[in-house]
């Protein structure tokens, strides 16, 4: 994947009327999911704008409450590209990947992004691209490809995940689909339903009209 590098600052200020505060600056409020577990939350030793959420069997999760420029992330969400972020915290550096953003439901402005923390040895799931590739038996017959999943899920370290998945489409017959159980990538695991369709080859009309005349019987 491509790298791409925002600068953070950490978070102490919370609740609505400080976010809305945020918002007025052109600030984005921002949570690093997938930091360290702890064992004991109460003695969790914890950095400006870190907390410790409990998650059960007496552990606890450290988060990072922090805040970007809104201007830095517009060409890290308004793109169909996926990236590894490098994160710049007042001179530490981590890496993570998108996980969740919020937009406003009639502006479309960007409310909240949730980031996830990543490790080079630690397989993480992410939304890769799919290009279809070739030249389908189906389509050369009259009919037409359709891409139903314009993403598909993966599973693997994050240094292993491509910047898309290629498919190769040239034995695609007419009427016949390609399913996520019938893809195979090395390295990668597929965690889509097995039986979820990536693309297809529909009939068109007039690709009917030439099926029915080959199959009608001759005078």
């Amino acid at each position: 994947m491509k790298i791409f590098q925002l600068s953070a600052e950490p978070r102490t200020a919370l609740g609505k009327k400080a976010t809305k505060a945020l918002r007025q600056q052109n600030l984005i409020p921002v949570v690093l999911n997938g930091s360290k577990i702890v064992d004991d939350p109460d003695k969790a030793e914890l950095k400006e704008g870190q907390k410790c959420v409990v998650i059960g069997n007496g552990k606890g999760l450290i988060t990072t409450d922090l805040t970007v420029k809104a201007e830095d992330v517009r060409k890290l969400v308004y793109t169909p590209d996926i990236f590894a972020i490098e994160l710049n915290i007042k001179g530490e550096m981590k890496m993570a990947v998108l996980k969740d953003i919020q937009f406003h439901p009639v502006t479309d402005a960007i409310l909240h992004i949730d980031l996830l923390e990543v490790y080079p040895d630690k397989p993480v799931v992410m939304q890769v691209p799919v290009q279809l590739e070739g030249h389908a038996e189906g389509v050369k017959a009259g009919g037409k490809l359709n891409l139903m999943m314009k993403k598909i899920k993966v599973k693997a370290p994050y240094t292993d995940i491509p910047e898309r998945v290629v498919i190769n489409v040239d034995n695609l017959t007419l009427g016949k689909s390609l399913q996520i159980g019938e893809l195979n990538f090395e390295g990668l695991e597929l965690v889509n339903a097995k039986n979820a369709v990536v693309c297809s080859v529909q009939l068109t009309r007039a690709a009917r009209g030439q099926q029915a005349a080959a199959e009608a019987p001759a005078e």
